[in-house]
């Protein structure tokens, strides 16, 4: 999943990028408000997380002018700011959570999580289900049947990916996009490499092939 995040201060920044990084996001950063705006607008992203206090352009008014373009990335706030008006404010600009600084990044990644889950209309399920492949979103675990598999950071992510996406073709730009933190060169093949890996683990020992190739388009799981 691609985040963006908007953050001036370099400590926090640091903190954000590597925690997610870690869990298997794509990450973008932006250390200011224009370029906040810029980036979100180009996009796309699952979800982007905006500090209220930027230089150039707060963000509230980054907010408010993503949703005037129609742009509806599910946004979490982040503010110093502890009070109910403050909290209301940020709901009111746009955004679809709040979460006060200093926080812990559990708390981030849930609340990230939650908002993607949410924006792709799943609720907030704990875990994704194709055939006997199980994605256990809270546990960032995959098994199928009842053997538990060995994924590598950008593995889970990927099929992490075609799960939300169960039963639709995602094209390789799409994967690169969302899965990647960089934009998609045509002549690389990271992804029929990485999707050739996550097939060794995800479908080789088993009958039942559920990673698809949509020829000339990409991939689909179901």
């Amino acid at each position: 999943m691609r985040i963006l995040l908007v953050e001036d201060d370099s400590g926090t920044a640091g903190f954000v990028v590597q925690g997610l990084k870690q869990a298997g996001f794509a990450v973008t950063h932006a250390a200011d408000g224009v370029a906040g705006l810029e980036a979100a607008t180009l996009g796309p992203y699952d979800a982007a997380v905006v500090d209220i206090m930027l230089p150039g352009l707060d963000g509230l008014s980054l907010i408010q002018r993503l949703r005037r373009r129609g742009i509806r990335t599910p946004v979490l706030v982040l503010s110093a700011k502890r009070s109910v008006d403050d909290r209301v404010r940020g709901l009111q600009a746009g955004g679809d959570d709040y979460l006060v600084k200093p926080f812990a990044f559990a708390e981030l990644q849930a609340r990230v999580h939650a908002l993607i889950r949410r924006s792709a209309g799943q609720g907030s399920p704990d875990t994704i289900q194709v055939e006997d492949l199980t994605v256990d979103l809270g546990r960032r675990r995959v098994s199928r049947g009842d053997e538990v598999l060995d994924l590598k950071p950008k593995e889970y992510a990927l099929i992490e990916y075609l799960a939300w996406n169960r039963g639709r073709v995602v094209t390789k730009t799409m994967i690169m996009e969302h899965v990647w933190d960089f934009n998609f060169d045509p002549q690389a093949n990271v992804v029929e490499a990485a999707v050739c890996r996550l097939r060794e683990k995800i479908d080789r020992p088993y009958a039942r092939k559920l990673i698809q190739t949509v020829r000339g388009v990409g991939y689909v799981l179901e």
